[in-house]
């Protein structure tokens, strides 16, 4: 029992020192590498404009398309979309893996987050590290895939591509080892009337 509480504490420790690290990046405008609820991510500060463009620029990604959003309470989505059906508080609740939502009406995230029409993709995630990140943070952080654009999202870590993981500032030394394919999450359009459509499932 002790030599079990002893590992908990060590993996414990371990993780808060990185959520140390990366939190020293987010706050200075870098981009980190690091896990997330459904794949790999690159993730930095969603409200600061320059480090979203790097975002991109790693990808290799056309600045004119949305990315997501992490969040980790459902009560901060009052902070970042105008209209809240309360349809979303629902399918937040009851999703089965991990949904992002696409909101209509965003605010106070870099414009450069936004899609086009102002629409906005939120993820409420549950996952230890990113849960605790968030928090810290005490701000939305965005996530996509860890990809160049157009090439296959990777399932885990040994599949990211080497230039992707030399591009960033960071990169998390946290659940490196999960070789568990893992998929991007269910993304639902949803409309201010609380009208919804499953865009990717």
């Amino acid at each position: 029992m002790f030599f079990k509480y002893q590992q908990q504490n060590i993996k414990f420790g371990i993780m808060r020192e990185e959520i140390n690290k990366a939190l020293e990046v987010l706050k200075n405008g870098g981009v980190i590498l690091y896990p997330t609820d459904t794949v790999w991510g690159l993730g930095c500060d969603a409200t600061n404009e320059v480090a979203v463009a790097k975002v991109n620029e790693i990808k290799g990604r056309s600045a004119d398309k949305s990315l997501i959003i992490l969040l980790d309470t459902d009560n901060k989505l009052q902070s970042y979309v105008n209209e809240i059906p309360e349809v979303a508080y629902q399918l937040i609740e009851y999703a089965e893996k991990p949904m992002t939502i696409v909101f209509s009406g965003a605010k106070n995230v870099a414009k450069n987050v936004n899609n086009s029409d102002g629409s906005i993709g939120i993820r409420i995630v549950k996952h230890d590290f990113c849960q605790q990140l968030l928090q810290r943070f005490r701000k939305p952080i965005v996530s996509t895939s860890a990809n160049i654009s157009g090439q296959p999202t990777p399932q885990f870590f040994d599949d990211i591509d080497p230039e992707i993981i030399s591009s960033v500032d960071y990169v998390v030394n946290w659940e490196q080892e999960i070789n568990t394919p893992k998929t991007p999450s269910t993304i639902v359009k949803l409309g201010p009337s609380g009208q919804f459509e499953f865009i990717r499932k």
